[in-house]
């Protein structure tokens, strides 16, 4: 049996419905959020190539790099008082130098993440690029 045109116009309209009440939301998030952050938790225009900083395209598969990211991710993984986001944050090795990049909640989210990676790579080896977000 297939479909009445009437039950399927009335799907339709309940969708586009739908998807109309979450543009506007969305774009109504988006300004109360733009206009009350100073520094935005999404940091998608950052990840754009800069080449004057280390992201994920700039780290090779050196054996030591990869090493030290990974292990400096778990120090901070296994860091259970540190939010979502800092568990999120960006570990770049180049070189034997790490860059962190992200967005974290708190000061101390930041000194903690820092202090993790420099008791890994050591302290003139880590840059760290880290932005607390403001209180919510």
């Amino acid at each position: 049996m297939t479909p009445r045109p009437l039950v399927m116009s009335f799907a339709m309209s309940g969708l586009l419905f739908a998807a109309q009440q979450l543009s506007a939301q969305s774009a109504q998030y988006g300004a109360t959020s733009a206009s009350s952050m100073s520094t935005s938790t999404d940091n998608t225009s950052t990840n754009k190539l800069d080449p004057t900083h280390a992201n994920a395209d700039t780290q090779k598969n050196d054996k030591e790099d990869l090493r030290l990211t990974q292990t400096i991710r778990k120090h901070v993984m296994a860091d259970k008082s540190l939010s979502v986001y800092a568990h999120n944050v960006k570990i770049v090795a180049v070189n034997g130098n790490v860059t962190l990049n992200g967005v974290v909640r708190t000061d101390e989210e930041r000194t903690a993440i820092e202090t993790q990676a420099v008791s890994v790579a050591g302290k003139d080896h880590v840059v760290n690029e880290l932005k607390v977000a403001p209180a919510q």
